[in-house]
């Protein structure tokens, strides 16, 4: 049954994506029918994924400033995370993710397992993330990496053994919601 009706949009801002505010009404579980006020920011899907390599044992993980998390934590803001990046219009989450691979870490992977999707914080944005899974190995290596001038991008790519990537969460040195999903999804399924 759907509970919310009379829903206005009303666009604040079109900088970087789209932040609304959402007027509607929405039926509480009382029948009571109450006016609400909620704001929505739209930057589209994105894709993350986990890429790691059984002979060796080790994952590979980027590091990158992140300006929301230097502003709530005022520190250095440099966030330890997997692979990502948004999904451009038309293309299909797995098409993103084999290109953002390459461009951000140097590796040009064939093909990647989609096992989950997400909802990142949806009290507030419609993000909605496809998690991935592929094997790499040292002949698939292309390039550098670390993302595009295009797009301003200043990515340092790391290259851990497992075990250290599992102390680095117990640490709290990788703070990150996908990667953290991601890192317990490997540990859950045994990949490594």
């Amino acid at each position: 049954m759907v509970k919310v009706k009379n829903i206005h949009h009303t666009i604040l801002s079109k900088a970087w994506a789209t932040l609304k505010r959402i007027d509607f009404d929405y039926q509480f579980s009382s029948g009571k029918w109450k006016r609400l006020s909620r704001e929505c920011y739209n930057r589209g899907n994105g894709t993350a994924i986990f890429l790691y390599n059984p002979q060796k044992g080790t994952v590979i993980l980027t590091k990158q400033f992140r300006m929301p998390a230097y502003e709530n934590d005022n520190n250095d803001g440099m966030s330890i995370e997997v692979c990502a990046g948004a999904i451009d219009s038309g293309d299909m989450p797995l098409e993103t993710i084999v290109r953002e691979v390459e461009e951000e870490v140097g590796y040009k992977i064939t093909n990647a397992e989609q096992v989950s999707t997400a909802y990142m914080s949806p009290g507030a944005i419609t993000e909605k993330m496809y998690f991935f899974i592929a094997e790499y190995n040292d002949k698939m290596k292309v390039n550098e990496g670390g993302g595009l001038d295009s797009e301003n991008e200043d990515i340092e790519v790391l290259e851990f053994q497992f075990e250290e990537v599992l102390e680095m969460l117990r640490d709290q040195e990788i703070k990150d919601a996908k990667t953290i999903m991601l890192i317990q999804y490997a540990q859950i399924h045994k990949l490594l």
